[in-house]
């Protein structure tokens, strides 16, 4: 796994802190304080990213980043921030959730327009079931409403849903949506977009480890039969492909529980933005990180082999 951190979010022009000041590009001071004054609606909260909007098109960026070099196949988020983000703005948690849904849109949408494959969104983990019963509740119903009313855009966008995690755990009007949501964009093949709900990577693992057990005992396969390829048909995401680049928002470095088994190779990058403020330019921005990357999965170049240089 490589890891980059995002450049720190920094305070929108023209506020009281620096009024009339043009904003540095690029600034990694971990101790800065976050700005409540970013409007929700502006696309972007970091200051180089209003810049870039302002001066590039949707299009021409979008194109620029197909021509800079290869596109991740499969981007994964941990949408990170969104309570966070409503308490810097004295707002209720839910307030949060709400805003986090206009950024999965924006998201989503560019993914497919730039050719992405897969996107996937860890929108609710085991362990979000420990959050006071009024969040849990107003998060159900937020899905409900979401996967509801999306389902037009979806269809229109190419994009067909699929979900990995424990939902016999969801309340059955969510589970209602969603297999109608499901069933509706099966035929979608532009994009496909996975929501992680209820969600546990050691749960996952857990479960195919159990299921490879019972293949053994019942004279399906023997244990010499067992590799990584075939512990992968008993995953979740059995038929994806791992994840190329994952997207943390929120600042905080760690995988919480999300795509264990994938990540092995997975390039990361973390950004202080919260989910909320994460749209179209943040999502170019990580993406031109994973560009410059060197992927090379454990390998050394050939020319270099002959090289015992330091790190080999």
């Amino acid at each position: 796994m490589t890891f980059e951190v995002a450049p720190r979010r920094l305070l929108p022009c023209c506020t009281s802190q620096n009024r009339g000041e043009c904003v540095p590009h690029r600034a990694y001071i971990r101790t800065e304080r976050r700005s409540p004054m970013a409007s929700s609606r502006h696309p972007s909260a970091n200051g180089s990213a209003q810049c870039e909007a302002a001066e590039f098109s949707d299009e021409q960026r979008q194109r620029a980043l197909r021509d800079r070099g290869e596109l991740p196949a499969h981007v994964a988020c941990i949408m990170d921030g969104n309570g966070r983000w409503a308490q810097e703005r004295g707002e209720a948690r839910v307030v949060g959730h709400h805003e986090g849904v206009t950024s999965v849109r924006d998201v989503t949408e560019a993914c497919a327009e730039l050719g992405i494959d897969y996107l996937t969104l860890y929108t609710f983990s085991t362990e979000n079931w420990e959050r006071p019963d009024a969040e849990i509740n107003a998060l159900m119903e937020l899905l409900v409403q979401t996967v509801k009313e999306e389902r037009d855009t979806l269809m229109e966008n190419g994009v067909r849903l699929q979900t990995i995690g424990d939902l016999s755990e969801l309340p059955g009007s969510c589970q209602d949506a969603l297999r109608q949501t499901k069933r509706d964009t099966a035929e979608n093949d532009r994009m496909t977009l996975t929501l992680a709900l209820s969600y546990s990577g050691r749960w996952e693992i857990v479960r195919a480890a159990r299921a490879l057990a019972t293949k053994v005992e019942e004279g399906e396969c023997s244990p010499d039969d067992i590799d990584a390829a075939l512990f992968e048909e008993q995953l979740d995401t059995s038929g994806m492909p791992d994840p190329d680049l994952l997207v943390r928002t929120g600042g905080e470095f760690r995988l919480s529980n999300f795509l264990l088994w994938q990540s092995a190779y997975t390039e990361f990058y973390i950004t202080d933005e919260f989910w909320p403020a994460f749209r179209r330019p943040q999502l170019y921005a990580s993406i031109r990180s994973y560009q410059d990357r060197d992927r090379r999965f454990g390998r050394i170049e050939r020319a270099s082999a002959d090289d015992p240089g330091p790190g080999t």
